[in-house]
Formats: C-alpha cells, structure tokens, sequence
C-alpha cells in the first residue's frame, strides 16, 4: 500500500510540475507578444542588411545611396558626391524598424484618397540578397500632422510620424558630406596658416606637442592651435543655403578680399582652404570660402572664418614654463647669494634630508606655474639675477629660465630658446617672496601622556 501511495504521490507532483511549466510558458509567450494597442511595424530589416537606398520625389532627380566595401556610404546619383555618414546612419536606422502611428485602413484600393497613387516620396530599399522593399509616402494627415504610408505589395495604409519623416525624406543636399576639410585630426602633422600678411606653420615636436615652425621655431600655445583645428575641423557649408545661394557665392568669392588660407597636412595628404570676406556699406559681412576637397565656393559661418583671422602673439605660448598641471619633481632656485634645492620624494617636499613645509613650496610651484609674458620684446635681457631649475614629467623635462632687471622692468629667457619674455614685475617679487619663505615642517607634537 506504501508503495502504491508513493507512486500515486509521484504522478500528482509530476503533473502539478508539468502545470507550473506551461504556466510558465505561456506567460512569456503572454509577455513578449506585442501589445494589441502597440503601433504595427511598417518595416522591419536589420540595418546591417542595408545595400542601397533610393529616394524619388516628383520632378527631381533621384538620390541614390550605396554602400561600398568598406561600410561606408557613398552618393551615385543625382551626380557623385561625399556623404554625411551620420545622416545616412540615423535614416537607416528610421528605416529597419519603421513603426507606424496607427493603422487607418487594413485593406484599401483606393490609394489616390490618401496621396498614394502618386506618392510624394519614395524610399526603395535593396537588401544584401537583392529584395528590393518600397515604402511610400503620401499626403498629410488632416487629423493627427502624421503623413499617410504603405509598404508596396501590402493592401494596408498607416500613418507615420511627421519626425520619422522629416528622417527618411531627404535630398542630395541633405545627405552630401558638407565638410570642407576633411583631415584626421588626431593623424595631423602640419598646419600653415596665413592671415594678417603673415605666415605661421605649426608642427609637432618629439613629446607630440605643437610648437610654431614658421617664420622660426618658436613655443606655441597649444590651446590655441588646437582651437584653430577645431574651427577649421567645423568648416562647413550653410546648411541652410539652396543652390541659387551657392552660385550668389562662387560669383561672390572672386571679388571678396583674401581673409586667410590654410593648408593642413595628415596621412592621407594636404587640404587646402582659402577664406574670403565681403563688406557692405553697413559694414555687415559675408565669408566664403573654397576648398580643395569640394568643388564650388560656398559661404561660411563668421565663427569658422573668425577663428582664422590671427597673427603669430596669437598662437604664441606666453607661459614661462611647460610643467603646466604636472608637479615637479625637483626646483632649484639662485636669487642673488642666495640658493634653495627642494626635491619631492613620495608626496613630500625634501631639503638636505629635512621635510618642508608643502604649502609653501606649492606657493612657488603656483607662481612659478603663472609666470607669463607681457609681451615679446626684441631686447631687454641684460645679466640675470634669479635663475630657476624645473624637473617635471619624472625627470624627463628640465626648464631652466633666467630672469634679468632692467629699472623697473623684468626680462625672462628660457635655455637655449633665443626669445625674451617681459613679465609683470609683480609676479617676480611675488616668486621671490614665496621662495625665501619655504620653511622646514614643524615637528609633530607628542600627545601628552596621562
């Protein structure tokens, strides 16, 4: 009887875990079904099965996209043409999972009622294994500002939102590359830039920083040339410009007067950009600009051509020393007679094996941090008087620097750097009054005992 109860028991857990199972079961699939109310999907491709894109519009030539065997996508027609990868990107990305707002008729013949028997748009889609999808746009919807859609082949319409068309509905102009340089900024290796009757060449030194090359070696403000490739990496045309605007400019550009020009140079080769600006009577102006890269002249943004329009103390590095944010490791400082050696060692401050005071020694370090010129004279230096040694950059960077007076204006020189620096004569009596008040730590009280 034992037995039979124990096999009775077994068949009834058996089948209470069969139950729970397919409970289970059918609660995912409850789960992951689509909701009754959820959107229906106009098109569903994945992105990487992308292999062209066509769009037709009424009385316009079509816009053809094809992707070519690096991934990236490249314009045939209405004629050949670079294309912004990011625009293409965000319309295909429209376009695999295209959900509709609501479904309006579930089978209909009557395309014409909704603007669908001569669609404004057309979207061909061919895939990887050459099925060709169409999605067609027709009239707005009174109702909701949604556009009506169907996908050929399928008898049902359905709206789409007025975003999602704003994606996928898109001319040459839209989609053609706008940049008007195209260089890899972190493959640059030259920029030359001429402005102001004056050319300046930037290149790279061994520690990969940009340093003036032209009219003669020179330290430069890395912050500023970094600052000219952003403008010029932001060169574009006027988004907003149509074609009869960019014939107003390559009529235009010939007449303006010469703004600036620029070459840059990475891996791939050298571009080219020639910067042009007219004035009206109000004195109102208008840039331009042509490149090598694209053909045509267009007008440019005031920021772009703006950030051009600097001469050599623009981009000059007027800060005394290059540690910059990095500690040194090690200042050695005459003033007059006097001399001061202090070595960091872990993330204390050491003089002839005495702990200093690190506040104090960061005073100088700051000040030392904040020298700058004034201006660039040609001469002024005479016999220096204070001299500082900076180690930074774990002993790789040595700065030395020697500053001379001359009545009551002070004259800085770095080592074997020819140009002379003025410095505000504050900013020197300061340094030295921070360096003479370096002190020793004072020794840690002992807790009194109880």
């Amino acid at each position: 009887m034992r037995i039979r109860g124990l096999l009775v028991a077994l068949v009834v857990l058996a089948a209470l875990g069969g139950a729970v199972y397919w409970s289970n079961k059918a609660k995912k699939a409850e789960e992951t079904k689509p909701s009754p109310d959820a959107p229906p999907k106009i098109l569903s491709i994945p992105e990487d099965q992308f292999q062209q894109i066509e769009i037709r519009k009424a009385a316009a030539q079509p816009v053809v996209l094809r992707k070519g065997g690096d991934g990236k996508w490249e314009m045939t027609s209405p004629e050949p043409l670079p294309v912004d990868q990011d625009a293409v990107s965000s319309m295909v990305s429209t376009l695999s999972s295209l959900e509709a707002s609501r479904l309006v008729e579930e089978k209909t013949s009557d395309w014409a009622t909704f603007g669908l028997a001569s669609p404004s748009v057309e979207i061909a889609i061919t895939k990887k294994d050459g099925k060709v999808q169409k999605v067609l746009i027709g009239d707005e919807s009174p109702a909701s500002g949604a556009y009506f859609a169907r996908l050929e082949g399928d008898p049902r319409v359905f709206t789409i939102a007025s975003y999602n068309k704003t994606t996928i509905d898109k001319s040459a102009r839209d989609l053609r590359d706008k940049r008007l340089l195209t260089f890899d900024s972190d493959k640059l290796t030259r920029v030359e830039l001429t402005a102001k009757n004056q050319t300046i060449e930037f290149g790279k030194n061994a520690r990969n920083e940009w340093q003036i090359i032209r009219p003669h070696p020179m330290r430069a403000d890395g912050g500023q040339v970094e600052e000219l490739i952003r403008r010029l990496k932001d060169a574009r045309m006027d988004a907003y410009a149509t074609p009869e605007d960019d014939k107003k400019a390559a009529a235009a550009f010939p007449k303006a007067q010469p703004l600036a020009k620029v070459r840059v140079t990475d891996a791939s080769g050298t571009q080219e950009l020639e910067v042009r600006v007219e004035t009206d009577k109000d004195k109102n102006k208008t840039y331009y600009a042509k490149s090598s890269v694209v053909a045509g002249a267009y007008k440019i943004t005031s920021y772009t051509a703006e950030g051009l329009d600097k001469g050599l103390e623009d981009f000059r590095n007027k800060k005394l020393f290059d540690f910059g944010w990095t500690d040194p490791s090690k200042i050695e400082i005459r003033d007059g007679d006097r001399r001061f050696s202090w070595e960091k060692s872990a993330d204390k401050w050491m003089a002839a094996g005495k702990e200093l005071e690190s506040a104090s020694v960061q005073s100088v370090v700051d000040k030392l941090r904040d020298l700058a010129a004034i201006k660039f004279p040609d001469k002024g230096f005479t016999t220096p008087f204070f001299e500082v040694t900076v180690t930074s950059d774990n002993g790789k960077r040595v700065e030395k620097v020697q500053i001379a007076r001359q009545g009551n204006s002070y004259f800085a020189r770095r080592e074997n750097e020819p140009a002379i620096y003025e410095l505000d004569g504050k900013a020197v009596e300061e340094l030295q009054k921070a360096a003479r008040e370096v002190k020793e730590r004072p020794p840690s009280k002992e807790p009194k005992k109880s």
